[in-house]
């Protein structure tokens, strides 16, 4: 009984080993370690972790499987080998019980491949192709001519007589499988070697092809002399990236031999060519190798299967789709006639190169990648390693299109093999290196798990398995922990991938760049002056030493610089200035083209180097800012960050600098900075379209808010500190004007009105003389020399004007509206808005003016009369003298002051009794005065045109000349260069000019209407 125990206990102990070393069915590995076949190797109720044995196994992708190929393995060895074999059942024992790596190959084969335990328990002495010592030989082309019996150093080799050619040869391919997969599944790091095993698989496949048609040649006998055959490989084979499993994709040529016509030459070829496939593809007592698939071949399937040199180059002269050349990328001889394959290769190569200047090259390619993923089916479309979103192919098309576009001028890109196009791509400049290392880290990953996948079975397979069990020998085969690991390793790798391609394979300079031809794309002194020429740039010379300083020598940045160019010549030429953008464009480039991230944005981004052409070549305002604030460049590529962000958002960040600093001037700076760099910001994104109109002058608003909400908050803080202690006053800015009525344009000074109430117990003259120093603070620090852009603040709307004090106590503001207002000033107050300072005083003085702007009652005749008579003097006094007045866009008839007066006298006569009135905007006044009936809808959609079309083009006269300006270009170039800013075609000035004055026209008729009664 005793005995009985213990051996049950040592029974439960082993189950519990297995299970913990990995073993699924532990009761069925201890059945199996207690097989005969393993007689003194394992002892299943001794302690055997102390050999290894056990450990060895488990270390496999699966135990079971391992330990049931091993019985199988030493049970046909015992019964198949002869005694003294290097083979022999004792010699395999003492290598797995030994260790070392004959055994690790040996189980990891077993465990991870049951199709190759299968061939090892059919040909057990192929065992011996795992060890060092009885290896195949290195020339596979040589061992497996050597198989089928022909002489691998004849000229034309063929196989020897006999029945089992096929079967020679796939025993001797899946022993050279066997010893390759041994390497494989045993290397320390797996990604790396996979460059490696898939050029070995391509190698054999390649010897394999070279095989079969010595097997043709021995097949038709001695008609084979007849004609010269070659075997072009294709896709994978020809890169030399093959899988485990795959069809192998082939082309034939032939030519005949001396004196054989042509026809008949043909004729034998294709005798050839299909004996070829058959002994590749056929099943027999040892299975198959892998379809031969020649679909790629000109015509299809439908085409003939063998055609001659000049055949295949005239189809691909004449008819050839795109997606052929891109499959004609990685064409590569691999068996047959040497002499005919290369001359293949160095006949349709040039045509490869040449095929990215097709008609739609870019777009075509894009869609095929596109119908590829969408006949995914639907229920693989999330396990696809190949197909699918973000799995191989993914990454081969954005190579290949990279390749294709730049590999014209480029040879160092013109490799057929995905890893080492990706890193020429790399070198040179094409893909950033960040990207590069990502892509070849992922395509590494994606290529073992599909050869690990496809080991199992031998099977063509890309479809990651479901089952639970499938996954974790796939995860363990890969060096991957478990299941979960793989799942979290393949979803990370996807996301990856496909980010990436999307960057790369839609880039808009691949597109453009495309389209250009050869001599464009190089760049060569004669090709970029005719071009230039040609685009319409007006100093090509100027323009040439622009080119040169940016591309010559052999930097990475000049080589970024050499693929951007030819197509931004381009986009700076859709612009009115081209000279002008390409100037700006290199100013720009010598302060970022050291910097890690510039260049790589323009040359990756999806909008970044089209809209900076664009913006440089359309916008002095734009270009001398960026010039300034070279940084912002990083905004292009996101229509997020070209964005406004908003008087909240930029009031915060404009106080906490404020809060940072001790020094006033410091803080103002920065603030000024600030609002410099929203500026800009709103500018590039109405040059691109991506800002509405009317959130252009809001915009500009907020950013001008923000800062003077600042700088009084700094000029404050810093006269306290001056002083040692609190002001006695409170104070506050009024924005007036355009501020006010948050409708500023890209040149609008600051309107504002400052107001101070002392606190409680303050002397009212030294609160004066302090709001005083305040305010004169607030200009200065506003208005000091620096990089930054000044804020110039305009008070001459303050009451007695630019005779009264600068700022007022608000008593002083109640008695002074109360005794002595004018109808003016009222009128100036409709849009008196408080922009910064103390809350609480704002809304006093908001308080204190409504009834001034909005008078119980309306205007009395009287105030009407005498609004009309300054409106009529400011037109007779103000507008420049021997200027066409039409041209004025703010004084001018139609113009915005028009309007403007039209909507405030409305306001100012029926704001007391219609709510939608009492607003800042003349743009919301209108609308409210149309909405109450104090207006015909007509009317009001004529002045708002109006209003909006003047001050459209005031800010495109300010974009385009790079200061603001309230007349319309008299000259040509300029009025061309608003027009195109306002979304002309070019050639439209004329348009533009006569748009505005019929608009304007319409305008000055109803404000005659309407104001003037």
């Amino acid at each position: 009984m005793s005995g009985v125990s213990t051996a049950s206990g040592r029974t439960g102990t082993l189950a519990g080993r297995l299970a913990r070393l990995g073993f699924s069915d532990a009761e069925r590995a201890r059945q199996l370690l207690a097989d005969p076949a393993l007689a003194g190797l394992v002892d299943p109720l001794e302690d055997v972790f102390d050999d290894g044995v056990l450990v060895a196994l488990g270390a496999t992708a699966d135990p079971d499987l391992a330990l049931l190929g091993l019985v199988r393995l030493m049970a046909a060895l015992h019964d198949a080998v002869p005694e003294r074999s290097p083979a022999e059942p004792g010699r395999l024992r003492a290598v797995v019980r030994g260790g070392g790596p004959a055994r690790d190959r040996l189980l990891a084969v077993l465990g991870a491949s049951a199709a190759l335990g299968d061939h090892l328990t059919r040909h057990p002495e192929h065992w011996l192709a795992l060890d060092d010592a009885h290896r195949p030989p290195d020339d596979v082309r040589a061992d497996l001519l050597g198989a089928v019996g022909a002489d691998p150093d004849a000229a034309a080799p063929v196989a020897a007589a006999g029945g089992d050619g096929t079967d020679r040869l796939r025993v001797a391919y899946r022993r050279q499988l066997l010893a390759l997969a041994g390497r494989d599944l045993t290397a320390l790091d797996p990604a790396s070697e996979v460059h490696a095993v898939a050029a070995r698989l391509a190698d054999l496949a390649a010897a394999a092809l070279e095989a079969a048609l010595a097997l043709a040649r021995a097949e038709a006998g001695p008609d084979h002399e007849r004609c010269r055959l070659a075997v072009i490989a294709m896709g994978k084979a020809g890169g030399r990236e093959l899988n485990y499993v795959s069809d192998v994709d082939v082309v034939f040529v032939a030519e005949p031999a001396a004196g054989v016509d042509e026809a008949e030459a043909v004729a034998t070829a294709t005798r050839l060519a299909t004996s070829l496939m058959r002994a590749c593809s056929a099943s027999t007592a040892e299975g198959t190798l892998w379809p031969v698939d020649a679909a790629l071949r000109p015509e299809g399937r439908h085409g003939p299967l063998v055609r001659t040199l000049t055949s295949h180059v005239t189809y691909y002269e004449r008819w050839a789709k795109t997606w052929e050349f891109q499959a004609l990328l990685k064409a590569r001889p691999v068996a047959g006639d040497a002499e005919l394959g290369r001359a293949y290769v160095e006949a349709i190569t040039p045509l490869v190169w040449r095929a990215a200047e097709r008609d739609g090259f870019v777009a075509d390619v894009q869609a095929m990648r596109r119908r590829v993923e969408e006949h995914v089916p639907a229920r693989e479309a999330d396990r696809q390693l190949k197909l699918g979103r973000g799995g191989l192919r993914d990454v081969e098309f954005s190579v290949q299109l990279l390749q294709l576009v730049h590999g014209r001028t480029d040879e160092r890109l013109r490799s057929p093999n995905t890893l080492e196009a990706l890193a020429a791509l790399a070198a040179g400049g094409y893909v950033g290196r960040d990207d590069a290392a990502e892509l070849d880290a992922a395509y590494r990953l994606l290529r073992v798990l599909e050869h690990r996948l496809q080991l199992h079975r031998l099977r063509r397979t890309h479809v990651l398995p479901a089952g639970e069990d499938d996954v974790r020998r796939l995860a363990r085969a890969a060096d991957l922990k478990d299941g979960e690991t793989l799942e979290r390793t393949w979803q990370r790798t996807r996301r990856v991938v496909r980010r990436l391609h999307e960057r790369l394979f839609y880039r808009p300079v691949l597109a453009a760049a495309a389209r250009l031809s050869t001599d464009e794309v190089r760049l060569t002194p004669e090709a970029a002056r005719s071009r230039l020429q040609a685009l319409g740039y007006v100093d090509p010379a100027g323009a040439l030493r622009h080119l040169t300083a940016l591309t010559e020598g052999v930097s990475r940045r000049a080589a970024i610089q050499r693929q951007l160019l030819p197509v931004m010549l381009e986009w700076f030429a859709d612009g009115a200035d081209p000279d002008a953008g390409l100037l700006a464009f290199r100013r720009v480039s010598d302060e970022l083209g050291t910097t890690h991230w510039y260049l790589k944005m323009l040359r990756d981004s999806g909008a970044a180097a089209e809209r900076m052409a664009h913006v440089l070549a359309s916008s002095r305002l734009v270009a001398e800012l960026l010039e300034k604030e070279a940084e912002a460049t990083r905004w292009l590529g996101s229509d997020v960050e070209l964005t406004p962000r908003g008087r909240e958002a930029l009031v915060t960040e404009a106080r906490a600098a404020v809060d940072r600093q001790d020094d006033a001037d410091t803080a103002v700076r920065l603030v000024r900075g600030q609002r410099a760099r929203e500026v800009l910001r709103t500018a590039i994104a109405d040059v691109v379209g991506l800002l509405p109109a009317d959130d252009v002058p809001r915009s500009l608003t907020d950013a001008t808010v923000a800062a003077l909400d600042a700088a009084l908050r700094a000029a404050v803080r810093g006269l306290e500190r001056r002083t040692g202690g609190p002001l006695p006053t409170r104070l506050a800015v009024i924005g007036m004007g355009r501020l006010g009525g948050g409708e500023m344009g890209y040149g609008s000074d600051a309107d504002v009105v400052l107001v101070h109430d002392p606190y409680d117990g303050a002397h009212p003259p030294a609160a004066q003389e302090v709001a005083v120093a305040a305010v004169t603070e607030l200009q200065r620090l506003l208005k000091a020399p620096g990089p930054e852009p000044a804020v110039d603040l305009d008070t001459s709307l303050r009451p007695e004007g630019r005779n009264g004090p600068l700022v007022r106590s608000l008593d002083s503001y109640a008695e002074y509206y109360r005794r002595w207002a004018q109808p003016w000033e009222a009128q100036a107050l409709l849009r008196a808005v408080p922009v910064a300072g103390d809350p609480g005083l704002a809304e006093r003085f908001t308080a204190l003016v409504d009834p001034l702007r909005y008078p119980e009652g309306g205007l009395s005749d009287h105030d009407v009369r005498e609004i009309r008579r300054i409106k009529a003097r400011v037109e007779a006094e103000r507008l420049p003298r021997g200027r066409d007045p039409r041209g004025h866009l703010k004084l001018g008839p139609g113009g915005l002051a028009d309007v403007e007066w039209t909507a405030q006298l409305l306001q100012l006569r029926h704001a007391h009794r219609v709510e939608g009135l009492r607003t800042p905007s003349t743009t919301g006044a209108l609308t409210a005065a149309a909405a109450a009936g104090l207006l015909p809808d007509a009317d009001a959609r004529v002045l708002l045109q109006a209003w909006r079309t003047a001050q459209r083009l005031r800010d495109a006269v300010a974009l385009w000349r790079g200061r603001p300006s309230d007349v319309v270009p008299e000259a040509r170039p300029d009025l061309e260069g608003v027009a195109r800013l306002l979304g002309y075609p070019p050639g439209s000035a004329g348009d533009l000019e006569e748009d505005h004055r019929r608009t304007a026209r319409r305008a000055r008729a109803v404000v005659e209407r309407v104001f003037y009664g």
